[in-house]
């Protein structure tokens, strides 16, 4: 009776994105050779398979396998905690996996509104909070080890804690990893930190006047409700850090009301504005 009881809410809200929050506890982690610290194959109460991304949380990616989008993530990821050696960095994008495995070894609950989560239009993610059999948040417990740094969507959570609130939160936790010397924290070179995100940002701004005088689409317009992490960013002017408060902002009524968003200027909204659409939510 209580399967069905699931089945019938699972039906009923899978669709519904950036709604309410649903809590199934006695989920199971599904081992995948694909997964990684931050983004996993669950299996829910009603047999179904799921892949869940975490919220606020970005581990260190470890496969790249020829994908140059994950390539270029990776070097991001080694510059924004002030890593030289970028094999080292992946090696700490495994040891992240590690951890989630053992943490997730027994039975945990996910929290999520089924959320689109995909950064990549290739697969099919939901945004979702984990909480370990230990009543660990997992995203918080990867920031607080230096094990992922605070990026990424953030929502209200279950509590009430609003969003902004808890994105402060593990900002703070991220400080206290990197005061502790903690996981990736361990590998940063302090005294180049500095000039090698000073490198990452120029060659960011560099690929932004690239795609704005590149070729543009205009004839198919990206969709500021639907777009992925990756589709948002081919965007003249648009980054990831950009990229992802578009989808924090979800859902827009007109393609104008993206010019709210942190980072939106009234330029970059200007380039982009001919490549944009809005598909009512």
């Amino acid at each position: 009776m209580i399967r069905c009881f699931l089945i019938l809410l699972m039906t009923l809200f899978a669709c519904r994105a950036n709604e309410e929050l649903l809590t199934f506890p006695g989920c199971l982690l599904v081992p995948t050779e694909w997964s990684d610290g931050d983004s996993f194959s669950v299996r829910f109460p009603d047999g179904k398979e799921r892949t869940i991304r975490l919220y606020g949380a970005d581990c260190i990616e470890m496969h790249i396998n020829g994908d140059d989008s994950n390539a270029r993530r990776l070097r991001d990821q080694r510059r924004y905690f002030g890593i030289d050696d970028i094999l080292t960095a992946k090696s700490l994008g495994e040891a992240a996996k590690v951890e989630t495995c053992k943490l997730l070894a027994k039975p945990f609950t996910v929290v999520t509104a089924f959320a689109d989560g995909r950064g990549d239009e290739r697969f099919e993610r939901v945004y979702g909070f984990v909480e370990t059999s230990e009543g660990k948040n997992l995203s918080e417990w990867l920031v607080s080890q230096g094990l992922a740094r605070a990026f990424g969507v953030v929502r209200q959570l279950a509590d009430g804690t609003s969003g902004s609130e808890w994105k402060d939160e593990l900002a703070d936790l991220e400080l206290t990893a990197a005061q502790a010397g903690r996981g990736a924290w361990a590998k940063t070179d302090w005294k180049r930190l500095v000039s090698i995100r000073k490198e990452a940002r120029a060659e960011t701004a560099e690929l932004q006047t690239a795609k704005g005088t590149g070729k543009a689409v205009e004839n198919k317009p990206v969709d500021l409700n639907h777009a992925t992490r990756n589709e948002l960013m081919t965007l003249p002017g648009i980054g990831e850090k950009t990229a992802v408060s578009i989808i924090q902002a979800r859902p827009f009524q007109s393609p104008e009301a993206v010019k709210s968003v942190k980072g939106m200027g009234a330029s970059t909204y200007e380039k982009i504005k001919a490549f944009i659409h809005v598909t009512p939510p």
